[in-house]
């Protein structure tokens, strides 16, 4: 896989699996916009640290539509193009439904869906709009094997991740006349700071068990994953859901 004269942009890429996956694409040659929303610092030193150059950090809150061309248009007129688009961020709220009100139903759903499935839908459009006029393109998101196993206490998370799925198996049809790749990368539990504290606490044993590993996967194993779909020759897999969950959810 050779990077070389690609232009990334990859969401949420100041930590866990974005980071890794910035990481792999420059050290296979790429150049990235790493995307950040508040993690300014953590962006900044990613970008001074990753292999190569020609790497630049941008800020943007996703959940804003006006935010989200914004951005397409910065990174596109710093570059000039773009190759490869990694819709990475997201939030995961923990809400049970014994524990919620209405107001509380539908803010947990209105928060959900407007990081985990409006936003990625408008880079989707947005940065189609620039690979259609280059007749060539990868767009890979990152779902959750949530979106096929369920998620009984962040209900609107396994739907938006389901969303997702369903939006880019619909996209690779719509794009790939124009020789644009859209795949999608599913993963279990990943071991990524804001999963941490989890994984060391009291769940921790029990979580790693879900898989026959007896571990969870590292941010870099699902960033060779994301690479993989993107690297030229793939075209032929447009529409692919890629589980990286360790077995630990099987469907067929």
């Amino acid at each position: 896989m050779n990077f070389s004269n690609k232009i990334i942009l990859i969401t949420g890429a100041a930590r866990g699996i974005g980071r890794a996956t910035a990481e792999t694409f420059a050290r296979l040659g790429g150049s990235v916009a790493v995307h950040y929303h508040t993690s300014q610092k953590q962006a900044e030193q990613l970008v001074q640290t990753l292999p190569g150059k020609n790497h630049h950090a941008f800020s943007a809150d996703l959940t804003d539509p006006h935010a989200c061309e914004s951005l397409i248009d910065d990174v596109v007129k710093h570059y000039g193009r773009l190759d490869v688009l990694v819709n990475n961020a997201g939030i995961y709220e923990v809400r049970p439904l014994k524990d919620l009100n209405y107001t509380g139903w539908q803010e947990t759903w209105n928060n959900t869906l407007a990081a985990d499935l409006i936003a990625p839908a408008n880079l989707c459009f947005l940065a189609a709009q620039v690979m259609m006029k280059q007749k060539n393109g990868h767009i890979i998101n990152i779902s959750s094997r949530g979106a096929f196993r369920g998620e009984p206490d962040a209900l609107p998370y396994g739907a938006s991740k389901a969303g997702l799925n369903q939006l880019s198996q619909s996209l690779a049809q719509a794009l790939a006349p124009y020789k644009i790749f859209v795949g999608v990368v599913a993963p279990g539990f990943v071991r990524t700071d804001m999963a941490a504290a989890l994984l060391d606490g009291p769940e921790g044993e029990a979580i790693r068990h879900q898989s026959p590993l007896k571990r969870v996967a590292t941010p870099r194993e699902i960033a060779e994953a994301v690479v993989r779909l993107a690297a030229d020759g793939m075209l032929y897999a447009t529409g692919c859901i890629l589980d990286v969950n360790g077995a630990s959810y099987l469907r067929s």
